[in-house]
């Protein structure tokens, strides 16, 4: 699965990024809008991850989330 697909179901989406990741508040993710880049940002300044750790993070939880993203997209049409 690709970002593009978590990017425009990431009003639904928010909650499972808050359950993986409680140090984001609603601003963050509200301010991130998707943006899989500012994410990572956000990975290495809170939980002081390095770049390659927060991308193996950020690709482990897409994986995760391939049944809520298609559950999602089936509700949105």
């Amino acid at each position: 699965m690709n970002w593009d697909r978590i990017e425009g179901n990431w009003k639904q989406l928010t909650g499972k990024v808050k359950e993986k990741w409680g140090k984001l508040t609603d601003d963050d993710l509200t301010t991130i809008a998707g943006k899989r880049d500012q994410l990572a940002g956000l990975l290495q300044q809170r939980y002081g991850y390095a770049k390659e750790l927060a991308e193996k993070e950020l690709d482990a939880f897409t994986n995760a989330l391939k049944p809520h993203v298609a559950a999602a997209e089936k509700f949105a049409l």
